[in-house]
C-alpha cells in the first residue's frame, strides 16, 4: 500500500510542471527530439568519415601515380649514367607534389638520390651492385602519412627502390562546411517537429489525461476524485467522467453486497461445520483452560452416554470418569505440555463392552487455552490383531507338529528300517502323510496373501469329479479309521466335466471335509453327498460333530476367527480353512450354506455352476 502512495505522489509531482493529459505527448515529443539529434549525430560522423576517407583515397592515388612516373623516368636517366639529372628529377618532384620524403636507394640503403638537401647521397654511381627481386608496395607509416616503396631495375648496374613518403592533408574550411549543412538540417527538422508536437497536444490532450487515470487505477487508486479530468479537454474528457462515476456507483453496490454474502456465508459455513462434525464416526470434544466443554459433535454423546445438550458447559472430568485421561486433558487444556496423548481404554459399561481410543492434543499449538478431544471405538482393530496373533501361534503350532513328525519317523526309518521294512514303510507313509499336511498349510498361507493381495485367480480347465473325489478319499480315510469316524461317500453313478480350476476346488473340498472330521468326536459320522445336474454340482458334508453356536454361525467364515467353545480352543487350526473355500467357490459363482445346531452336527453344502 506504501508503494502505491509513493507511485501516486511521483505521479502528483510530474503533473505540477506539466498540465494534466500531456505527460505522454510530452514524453513522446521529447523522445522524438532525442532520436532526431541522435540521428543527425551519426549523420554527421559518418560525413566526416567518409570524406576523410575519400581525401585520403585520392591523396594515396596521387602518390602511386607520381611516384610510378618518377620511377620509370629515374630508372632511364640512371641507366645513362646521369645522376645529376636523376637528383634534380628527384628533387623537383618532393616539391612540386609536396612530399615529406622522396629518395632512390641501393639494396644495402646507399642513397642515389633525394629530396632531402641535407641527406647524405653517393658522389657517383656504382658500376654495378647485386640485384634482387622487388615489387611495388605500401608501409607502414606514422599516422598521417603515406609511404609507398616502388621497385626500380637500372640496365648494366642493378636494383633499386625509389622511396616516397607524403603527408595527408585535411582542410577544416570544408568539414566546417559540412557541419554547418547537418546543423541547418537538424534545426529545420527540429522546427518542424515542435509544430507538429503542439498541434498533437491539443487533439490527443484528452487521452493522455485517460491514459494518466488508467495508470493510476492500475496502482490502486479508487477515489472518484482522483480519476476525474477536466471537462474543458473535449467530449472524451465528459465520457470518461461519465464512466468513472458510474464504476464508482457499482464497486459500493458491489461492497455492499460483498459484505452481506460475507455475513451470510459464516452464518451457513457454521452450520456446513456443525454437520460434517456430526457426521464424523469419531466423537470430538473441544475443552477450554478451565475444563468445561465447548463443543462436542454427536457421536461424543453416543460415546459417552450423555445427551449432546447437557455436554455443552459440563466439565470434562466428570464427564470421562478416566483419570489417565483428566490428566492427559488438564496438561494440554493449561498449556503445560503440548505434545499430544494417544490412551487405549477397555470399557466395562452396563450394555456396551469393548476398547476406546481417547485422543487429546492442543487445538493449535499457539493457543494454549483450549484442547481437543477425540474417541474412536477400535474394538474391531483389537479384536483383529488379536486374531492375528492367534494364527500366528497356530499357524507355529500347526507347523511345528509335522516337522517333528518327520523328523522323529526320518530317524526311526534310519534306525530300524534297514531291518525292517514294514517300519521303514510305516515311517514313509508318515511322512508323506505330514509332508502333504505342511504342503497343505503353506498352501493355505500362501492363498490367503493373494486373497489379501487381490491377485488370488484361477486357473481354468476340465475337472474330472471321479478322480477328485478318489483323491479326497484317499487323503482322509486313514485320519478316520483312526478317530473311528465312519466316512461315508454318496456318489452319482456318472459324472460330467466341470469347467473350474480343479486345485481349488480340491482345496475347498479338502477343508470342508477336514474340518467335518476334525470337530466330529470318536465314533462319529461324516457323510459327503455329491449331486451333478446337467447346470449345478453341489456337495453336502454333513456330520455328527460338536456343532456351531447360532451367533458364530456368521463368523466362522471370517479370517482368523475361531469360536470361543473350549472343545475348539483345543483343537488345533488356524481359522483360514473356510476363508479360503468360500472365497474359491465364489469366484467359480457359487456359494457355501451351513445349517448346524448345536452338539448334535453340521451340513455344509457347496454348489458351483458346471460351466463356472
Amino acid at each position: 500500500m506504501a508503494s502505491v502512495r509513493n507511485q501516486i505522489a511521483a505521479g502528483s509531482r510530474r503533473r505540477r510542471f506539466l498540465p494534466r493529459g500531456e505527460s505522454a505527448i510530452a514524453s513522446a515529443g521529447l523522445a522524438l527530439a532525442a532520436l532526431l539529434l541522435c540521428a543527425m549525430s551519426l549523420s554527421a560522423g559518418w560525413a566526416h568519415h567518409a570524406q576523410q576517407f575519400a581525401i585520403n583515397q585520392f591523396r594515396d592515388d596521387q602518390v602511386r601515380a607520381a611516384g610510378e612516373t618518377l620511377a620509370h623516368a629515374a630508372q632511364s636517366l640512371l641507366a645513362n649514367d646521369q645522376l645529376t639529372a636523376t637528383r634534380r628529377l628527384i628533387a623537383d618532384a618532393g616539391r612540386g607534389n609536396g612530399l615529406a620524403i622522396c629518395r632512390i636507394l641501393l639494396p644495402d640503403g646507399r642513397v642515389i638520390a633525394s629530396s632531402i638537401v641535407a641527406e647524405d647521397t653517393l658522389a657517383a654511381l656504382p658500376g654495378s651492385w647485386p640485384s634482387s627481386v622487388q615489387t611495388n608496395v605500401s608501409q607502414a607509416t606514422a599516422p598521417g602519412e603515406i609511404s609507398r616503396s616502388f621497385a626500380m631495375e637500372i640496365s648494366g648496374h642493378g636494383a633499386a627502390r625509389l622511396t616516397i613518403v607524403a603527408p595527408l592533408s585535411w582542410h577544416s574550411g570544408v568539414q566546417w562546411q559540412l557541419l554547418a549543412g547537418l546543423g541547418g538540417t537538424g534545426a529545420w527538422a527540429l522546427l518542424i517537429l515542435l509544430v507538429v508536437y503542439r498541434r498533437m497536444r491539443r487533439r490527443l490532450r484528452a487521452v493522455g489525461a485517460v491514459r494518466e487515470a488508467l495508470a493510476a487505477i492500475a496502482q490502486g487508486e479508487t477515489s472518484l476524485a482522483s480519476l476525474s479530468i477536466s471537462s474543458d479537454l473535449g467530449p472524451e474528457a465528459a465520457a470518461w467522467n461519465g464512466m468513472v462515476a458510474q464504476a464508482d456507483r457499482m464497486r459500493r453496490h458491489s461492497l455492499a453486497e460483498r459484505a452481506q454474502d460475507v455475513l451470510g456465508r459464516r452464518q451457513e459455513s457454521r452450520g456446513e461445520l456443525d454437520a460434517a462434525c456430526d457426521a464424523l464416526p469419531q466423537g470430538l470434544l473441544v475443552v477450554d483452560e478451565t475444563g468445561k466443554v465447548k463443543y462436542a459433535n454427536g457421536a461424543a454423546a453416543a460415546f459417552l452416554n450423555v445427551k449432546r445438550e447437557e455436554l455443552i458447559g459440563a466439565e470434562a472430568a466428570k464427564l470421562l470418569h478416566i483419570d489417565s485421561v483428566v490428566e492427559a486433558l488438564k496438561e494440554v487444556a493449561s498449556g503445560a505440555g503440548r505434545r499430544r496423548h494417544v490412551l487405549d481404554i477397555e470399557r466395562k459399561d452396563e450394555g456396551a463392552s469393548g476398547v476406546l481410543r481417547f485422543i487429546v492434543r492442543p487445538v493449535r499449538r499457539e493457543d494454549p487455552g483450549s484442547a481437543m478431544v477425540l474417541i474412536e471405538d477400535i474394538t474391531q482393530q483389537k479384536a483383529a490383531e488379536q486374531a492375528r496373533h492367534r494364527f500366528v501361534a497356530q499357524a507355529t503350532h500347526e507347523l511345528r507338529t509335522p516337522l517333528t513328525n518327520i523328523r522323529l519317523y526320518v530317524e526311526t526309518a534310519i534306525d530300524e528300517g534297514e531291518h525292517d521294512p514294514a517300519t521303514r514303510s510305516k515311517c514313509l507313509n508318515v511322512i508323506n502323510g505330514e509332508a502333504r499336511r505342511l504342503e497343505r498349510i503353506v498352501g493355505e498361507m500362501l492363498s490367503v496373501a493373494e486373497i489379501e493381495a487381490g491377485s488370488f485367480k484361477l486357473n481354468t480347465d476340465d475337472v474330472r469329479l471321479d478322480q477328485l473325489f478318489e483323491d479326497i478319499k484317499a487323503d482322509f480315510q486313514q485320519q478316520a479309521q483312526e478317530k473311528h469316524i465312519a466316512l461315508a461317500f454318496h456318489l452319482p453313478p456318472k459324472f460330467g466335466v466341470l469347467r473350474g480350476d480343479r486345485d481349488k476346488i480340491l482345496l475347498a473340498l479338502h477343508n470342508l471335509v477336514g474340518n467335518a472330521l476334525k470337530y466330529t468326536p470318536d465314533g462319529g459320522r461324516v457323510d459327503l453327498i455329491v449331486d451333478a445336474t446337467e447346470k449345478q454340482f453341489s456337495v453336502q458334508i454333513r456330520d455328527t460333530g460338536i456343532g456351531i453356536p447360532e451367533g458364530d454361525r456368521d463368523k466362522i467364515f471370517d479370517r482368523f476367527y475361531r469360536a470361543n467353545d473350549p472343545r475348539v480352543a483345543k483343537i488345533t487350526g488356524t481359522g483360514l480353512g473356510l476363508t479360503l473355500a468360500r472365497e474359491v467357490v465364489r469366484l467359480h459363482g457359487g456359494d457355501i450354506v451351513v445349517e448346524s445346531r448345536l452338539n448334535e452336527g453340521s451340513t455344509f453344502t457347496l454348489t458351483l455352476p458346471v460351466a463356472a
